[in-house]
């Protein structure tokens, strides 16, 4: 995969995290959701649809070449937000505050800023400027 679909890749992955986890913003209070936890509303399909927008998260993450103990904690996260979401209205919480997408985002980042530092760069301005 040439820079710019690199590049590509890694907003596209910034945009679908924040927008699953962080995207709403309660009012009167500095607290935000993503459609994670609303979608997960939906009795019995929620958790599965929004489980799926995780794993292809984590699909496009891993052509970022990531070390194995890094995918393996990505779908963990998503792994446990997926069965404890399955609780009613407690596992909606749960997503609501664990935000596992943020969290596989950070791993991807991180992994990035080590191995790809020039990239994490460029696509963070690039970034700023599309927003």
């Amino acid at each position: 995969m040439d820079s710019a679909k690199r590049i590509a890749t890694l907003n596209r992955i910034r945009k679908l995290s924040r927008l699953m986890d962080t995207s709403l913003r309660i009012p009167g209070t500095g607290f935000r959701i993503g459609i994670d936890p609303i979608i997960g509303l939906i009795p019995g399909a929620g958790d599965l649809i929004s489980t799926g927008f995780s794993a292809y998260i984590i699909f496009l993450a891993a052509r970022f070449n990531l070390p194995p103990q890094d995918l393996a904690q990505m779908i963990f996260n998503i792994t446990l937000e997926g069965v404890v979401g399955t609780v009613p209205l407690v596992g909606d919480l749960f997503d609501a505050f664990y935000k596992s997408n943020i969290r596989n985002l950070a791993i991807l980042e991180r992994h990035l800023t080590v191995v790809e530092p020039e990239l994490e760069k460029v696509a963070s301005e690039f970034e700023k400027l599309a927003s």
